[in-house]
């Protein structure tokens, strides 16, 4: 059982930046491939970015990549994203998310069986 809580989000204007840290229970934390989701109202969860458990292997959306980074340390079982050039649409409760041991990373939600409670951000134009 691993679990997840994010904290970091805020209101930020346009153009700025934030860091979201998700800080994961128990003693196995580099086994698990770790992946960020946000949802803005009335919209579906999408992906946002994923970092396998073996070091340096990443994947981002089309519509974040150049801005966000995702970055894990296992020896503060943490997770982070760090959200550059931030834009009105990038507003959503955003979810960190643990795979399956040793999987590889996915963009899928269906991939994921732990989830945080998510932290809300807002982007002001």
């Amino acid at each position: 059982q691993v679990q997840l809580v994010e904290s970091g989000g805020a209101l930020v204007q346009a153009g700025g930046s934030l860091r979201l840290s998700c800080v994961a229970s128990g003693r196995t934390f580099s086994s698990y491939p770790m992946g960020w989701f946000r949802q803005a109202p009335g919209k579906a969860r999408e992906f946002v970015a994923a970092i396998s458990w073996r070091p340096g292997n990443t994947y981002y959306t089309d519509s974040v990549k150049g801005r966000f980074t995702i970055s894990r340390d296992n020896a503060k079982n943490t997770v982070y994203l760090q959200m550059n050039s931030l834009k009105p649409e990038d507003t959503a409760v955003y979810s960190c998310a643990a795979g399956r041991q040793f999987s590889y990373y996915s963009p899928s939600p269906g991939q994921y069986d732990y989830w945080g409670q998510g932290t809300q951000v807002t982007v002001s134009s």
